[in-house]
């Protein structure tokens, strides 16, 4: 079976084509300030993008034929974990209906689904930022206006706890986990027998700051800045995501830099990577208490699991709870094309997004 995968981000475009379960072309395509700037929202980028992928492919000598394409999932309405035919309501949602959020990911489906109609093949997504498997317990704010949702790394999540499964020679789905995804976001969640019955928003401001969020903030104080007229909703919203976190502390999200200057003697640094490991490892050992202290192993993964400072200092704070097992960087394109492998040689079922 022969798979494109496509997965947009923010300053980038990685895509793959996979037969069967070996790549046989990787790239990661980045786009500059400049070439990003006339498009006011990310879902007009999408022909620019696309017409990317398919250079890409014709400078590999790579032609048009896909058992199936599979972009990355958008954040559209909470749904179930697994894989989607995308469909037109997945579409109309991505461009006009519930999307809340202006994130590049939202590329992901308009672009497979435009790429397989044209060669007349099926495309999917898989495991979205927005899978939603939360108990009733975890959706209870102290608020009923704002009950919790779930923005997390699914779709790596749910491919390291299957690597780490595989290796021990067990199934995801008979394992409690509880895994932690250290990127630009950090999104932390309990994973009890296949389903994550909890996890945190880590889009929005929940859980513990990272190199780009806030993480979770004193509500008073953020509803007081919201009236202060200092500030529009927009630069708001950017405190939140973005222009917060180390970021925000330190003037950079670049992990490398910010752990040079902790090496150089900067100790104001080392407070505030300290501060922010320190507030990992508590939403890590929380959820130890949704599993009810039940747990097989704790997973770090994402790019700053690759640093040993880190990884250290987190199991000299959660060591004590389970095992602690590192999957550095990102499984992502891998996990799309084995999803939709799986689908198309009948080994998972496939959902519809409705």
């Amino acid at each position: 079976m022969k798979i494109l995968v496509i997965n947009p981000g923010s300053t980038s475009t990685k895509m793959a084509v996979y037969e069967d379960e070996q790549p046989i072309l990787l790239r990661n395509i980045t786009h500059t300030a400049e070439e990003l700037a006339p498009f006011d929202a990310i879902t007009e980028q999408q022909n620019f993008r696309k017409q990317l992928v398919l250079d890409e492919l014709a400078a590999a000598d790579i032609p048009l034929e896909f058992d199936a394409v599979i972009g990355r999932g958008g954040l559209v309405k909470p749904i179930a974990g697994g894989v989607y035919e995308i469909n037109q309501q997945m579409i109309d949602d991505t461009l006009h209906g519930c999307v809340m959020h202006n994130h590049a990911c939202n590329l992901g489906c308009l672009i497979a689904h435009e790429i397989a109609k044209e060669i007349g093949c099926r495309s999917f997504i898989a495991d979205p930022g927005v899978v939603d498997e939360l108990s009733p317990l975890a959706r209870i704010s102290g608020s009923p206006l704002m009950p919790r949702i779930a923005i997390w790394h699914a779709l790596n999540q749910r491919a390291i706890a299957r690597r780490y499964a595989r290796g021990i020679g067990k199934e995801y789905e008979d394992l409690n986990l509880i895994i932690c995804h250290l990127g630009g976001g950090i999104s932390v969640a309990a994973h009890e027998h296949g389903r994550a019955i909890d996890a945190n928003n880590a889009l929005d401001g929940e859980g513990p700051f990272s190199p780009e969020r806030a993480g979770s903030l004193p509500a008073a104080d953020l509803i007081r800045l919201c009236f202060s007229g200092k500030y529009s909703e927009k630069q708001l919203l950017k405190r939140i995501a973005g222009k917060a976190g180390l970021n925000a502390h330190l003037g950079t999200n670049n992990m490398r830099e910010i752990q040079e200057r902790i090496k150089n003697g900067d100790e104001h640094a080392r407070l505030i990577v300290d501060a922010m490991l320190y507030h990992v490892a508590k939403n890590i050992a929380a959820e130890a208490a949704v599993l009810c202290g039940h747990i097989d192993a704790i997973l770090l993964t994402g790019g700053m699991a690759h640093s040993e400072y880190i990884v250290n200092e987190l199991r000299r704070r959660i060591g004590f709870l389970a095992p602690v097992y590192t999957f550095p960087g990102e499984d992502e394109m891998q996990a799309l094309a084995l999803n939709a492998l799986a689908v198309l040689q009948g080994k998972r079922d496939v959902k519809i997004y409705s």
